[in-house]
């Protein structure tokens, strides 16, 4: 170095030689603090006069002695060799003040090896292959296994490999307490070298005949916690530590000589299994959802193979072979380049098959990209040997087409059956699920989450589907699930959906709206097809509505009188199994003439008729409270008009829903300040009421009281 150089120095650095540079493990150069200040001596030098370069020298400092790797010393000649650690060679440990240690990385006067036999770092250099192994097991400690270059070795991993180096150390104690056993007695009283004697006449001979067992169960808990430990750091920390882990127990003997029965954490080959697969379904998600750089990926991947897994855990062997995302075949199937997810190599056959926790994290990763489409055509073309854990992925498969706007393709999907699996998403679908279809199919619009239940608003994004594809379809899914088309929420939910706009509030309310009734001829028109038209909903798979009744202007109507056909005839059949009736007449809202249709059409049947009104009185009575408030929020208006409807059944028994309801009002009108808007409802709507019977006495009584509020 230069004079000029030396004196502008303030803070040391390690100089490694030029040709350090070749080396695999990469820079050698070190920050580092001075020791001392070195004090400058500054000499006036004389006056030198270079005549032809025209170059007067007037002032000089005295050069720093850097810090550097023993071998670069000028102060003490170096002997090289390529591998000796017995003794120092020649002046090899001998050293200036700044010389380092080329192993440790600091100052030689520092390191404790610097002269130890069998390590010998005076002898170390760059130029010995031996040695450069040395300096990189050195820095990079028990990730040296994993054949990272010290380039790759970043914070994280560092890390992991120090908490593994640890975890190492405490299993270390714990495996060789397994391994002294614990001595017990058996259980049995017979003794075994004396079998003729009886229970308890060889006492003081039963005292050599202990059992030796061994007991894994604290070698499991250390585990478990350093996994649980490894899942809270990041992801490069995180693989480290469980594959180190993976490593460790694949290690471990059971010294018993006969199969004990002790549990799944107290059995060594029950306990490892155990571990192992927790261990690798994490790894495999990692690989899918972490962005690992691709050499540290192969590399995670590469050392797993070669831990030489016991007999009990062969099945682990090729667990990690998780294609990459750029995987040729992957990539052509999210493309929708390959919608079978095979394809011919070399004259066979190659699939695309997973394990279900990679699909799991593929999927999850592709929802929060937003990338639906492309899940659609991974599930469709992923093979699995979970099947039932793939049904019920591919069980989503009409959500993700209804967020990414093809809501015609989701509706034909949820009753389609995919490949050999059994039956289609319609058969497991829940009511809620039922509801959110309805919602969506209706608006146009999705949740914003990625899931059924996640809270947040809905936004809109395609054209509803159709009102005929809609109710065709709604009916063919209660009809293929039992459990939907006994639920009266699902009855109601799609009648709501019917009376609904197909605008939509942001946190996925519907906006009723009130339907003209239409004319009776066109009640009757519907109503006299309805019958065909439901069996062939019923039994066939390719049904066709009616255009000039379905897609008309009346088409709206039209369903929803077809929905109340088909409420009719579920009451008809399973009226037993209905848990309430209350929820399907509220759903109707201000439609009062469906509601009529309703109750009218369930006159022809007497025993059904008093069923399901008995069943309906039983609500009111249960959910007093709520049918209150819900009234407050709904008006006079509504109250009013409902009251006419029972009010004015041709049947006396429906009348008495309505007397119900004006005991209710009366007895708490406390609550109901509203009540005193009722009059002028019921003295309009009641005019065609039989004089002289009772219901009509119970109006009387009913408008003398309110006419006093």
């Amino acid at each position: 170095m230069g004079p000029e150089q030396g004196g502008a120095q303030e803070e040391s650095v390690i100089l490694i030689s030029d040709d350090e540079a070749e080396s695999p493990l990469g820079n050698s150069v070190l920050l580092v603090e001075p020791l001392q200040k070195p004090i400058l001596e500054d000499k006036k030098a004389e006056e030198i006069v270079d005549e032809e370069c025209e170059l007067v020298v007037t002032f000089c400092k005295q050069g720093n002695v850097m810090p550097h790797a023993r071998y670069d010393c000028m102060t003490h000649p170096f002997e090289r060799a390529e591998c000796e650690t017995r003794s120092p060679l020649e002046n090899n440990a001998n050293i200036c003040d700044q010389c380092y240690c080329y192993i440790c990385d600091k100052l030689a006067s520092e390191c404790q090896n610097w002269r130890a036999p069998s390590h010998c770092h005076c002898n170390a250099h760059n130029k010995s292959a031996f040695w450069k192994d040395q300096r990189g097991l050195a820095l990079a400690g028990v990730l040296v296994m994993f054949n990272l270059e010290l380039t790759d070795i970043d914070a994280d991993l560092q890390c992991g490999g120090n908490l593994l180096i640890k975890f190492v150390h405490e299993l270390s104690v714990e495996y060789n307490t397994y391994l002294v056993g614990e001595r017990v007695s058996p259980n049995s009283h017979e003794c075994f070298c004396h079998p003729k004697r009886g229970p308890g006449q060889c006492n003081i001979c039963r005292q050599h005949h202990v059992e030796l067992i061994y007991r894994y169960s604290g070698v499991f808990a250390l585990v478990t916690t350093f996994l649980n430990q490894a899942e809270k750091e990041n992801p490069k920390a995180a693989a480290v530590m469980l594959l180190g882990a993976a490593k460790e127990i694949s290690l471990h003997k059971d010294p018993a000589q006969n199969l004990q029965n002790l549990g799944v954490s107290a059995s060594l080959r029950m306990a490892v299994p155990c571990l192992m697969e927790r261990i690798t379904t994490q790894l495999q998600r990692m690989l899918v959802l972490c962005d690992f750089p691709k050499v540290l990926y192969e590399k995670f991947i590469s050392f797993f193979q070669t831990i030489s897994l016991p007999c009990h855990c062969y099945a682990f062997s090729n667990s990690l072979n998780v294609v990459p995302w750029d995987h040729g075949l992957l990539t052509t199937v999210l493309k929708g380049q390959n919608i079978t997810g095979q394809r011919t190599q070399k004259g066979k056959k190659v699939f695309l098959w997973e394990v279900l926790p990679v699909i799991q994290a593929r999927g999850e990763k592709m929802e929060n990209q937003g990338h639906y489409k492309e899940i659609v055509r991974y599930l469709k073309a992923v093979k699995c040997n979970d099947t039932l854990g793939l049904r019920k992925l591919r069980d989503k498969i009409p959500f993700y087409l209804c967020k990414s706007g093809d809501f015609v393709s989701a509706v034909h999907s949820l009753l389609l059956p995919f490949n050999n699996l059994a039956c289609c998403t319609a058969c497991r679908i829940t009511p809620f699920q039922f509801e959110i279809y309805l919602k969506m199919f209706r608006t146009g619009s999705v949740p914003c989450g990625n899931n059924f239940h996640d809270p947040g608003e809905w936004i809109s994004i395609g054209s509803p589907v159709k009102n005929s594809i809609l109710i065709k379809h709604a009916l063919k899914l209660l009809y293929c699930n039992l459990s939907l088309y006994r639920n009266p929420k699902c009855w109601s939910s799609l009648i709501m959906v019917l009376g609904s706009s197909t605008t939509l509030e942001k946190n996925g309310h519907l906006n009723a709206v009130s339907l003209k009734e239409p004319p009776h001829d066109f009640q009757e028109m519907v109503v006299s097809v309805s019958c065909v038209l439901l069996n062939e909903l019923k039994t066939k798979v390719n049904v066709s509505l009616p255009s000039n009744v379905f897609s008309g202007p009346l088409q709206l109507e039209a369903c929803l009188i077809l929905t109340v056909q088909a409420v009719q005839q579920m009451l008809l059949n399973d009226l037993p199994y209905l848990s309430s009736f209350l929820e399907i007449t509220l759903a109707f809202g201000n439609n009062f003439w469906a509601l009529r249709l309703l109750l009218n059409g369930l006159s022809c049947e007497e025993h059904i008729l008093h069923g399901t009104i008995n069943l309906l009185l039983r609500d009111l009575n249960f959910q007093k409270a709520t049918m209150l408030h819900l009234w407050k929020k709904l008006g006079p208006q509504y109250v009013g008009e409902l009251l006419c409807l029972y009010l004015t059944c041709r049947n006396r028994k429906m009348q008495s829903i309505g007397i119900f309801i004006i005991h209710l009002i009366s007895e708490n009108l406390y609550m109901c300040p509203w009540a005193k808007h009722l009059c002028n409802f019921l003295n309009t709507g009641l005019r065609k009421l039989p004089l002289g019977t009772t219901t009509d006495h119970e109006v009387a009584k009913f408008i003398a009281v309110l006419e006093k509020l």
